[in-house]
């Protein structure tokens, strides 16, 4: 979204430091900070370490929650993140939830005639579209990165989703931006 650099690898602790960036889209420009992934099971001497790393979270007008839709856990991923924010006291804050890696998801079609219960390896990207969408409208949006899958799309719901906290803040400077 910055258009920039920023080292990125599937290791843990790779990436420690929040970056913030500046990110302008269309004629408002707003920060962006990429806060550190979660990590369950974390030990307990550096827990302090990491919740101290999240005080963006606290001051964030809007947070974009991105999971590797790739990873088999991320559900409970998502729900170690939620906790977190309940934990921080932010589960009131404004939230999307932006799934990832869409072309690295693989699922086992099943037969037809197969009657056993769907298993989360069976369940295609077309149905977990579905219900995560049903269930968050708006504050859902399927990615990938890599591939540059539904960017623009990512991009024109952050836009409106920014521009509609910024009018709130600052509703007189409404001018600055098309309404539609």
């Amino acid at each position: 979204m910055a258009k920039s650099e920023v080292f990125a690898e599937n290791k843990l602790f790779a990436t420690l430091d929040t970056t913030v960036r500046k990110v302008v889209i269309e004629n408002l420009p707003f920060l962006l900070a990429d806060t550190v992934g979660f990590i369950r099971k974390l030990p307990t001497d550096l827990v302090d370490s990491f919740k101290s790393t999240l005080d963006e979270v606290r001051e964030a007008d809007l947070l974009l929650h991105v999971v590797d839709i790739s990873h088999p856990d991320f559900e409970e991923q998502i729900n170690v993140v939620e906790n977190t924010l309940k934990d921080l006291g932010c589960a009131d804050k404004p939230s999307m939830i932006v799934f990832n890696k869409i072309d690295q998801y693989h699922w086992v079609d099943k037969e037809a005639d197969d009657l056993t219960p769907i298993s989360r390896e069976n369940i295609p990207l077309d149905e977990l579209r579905r219900t995560w969408m049903a269930r968050l409208n708006e504050n859902c949006l399927f990615i990938s990165a890599r591939e540059r899958v539904n960017l623009i799309e990512f991009r024109d719901i952050l836009y409106h989703k920014v521009r509609e906290l910024h009018v709130q803040k600052y509703p007189y400077n409404d001018f600055l931006y098309n309404i539609e």
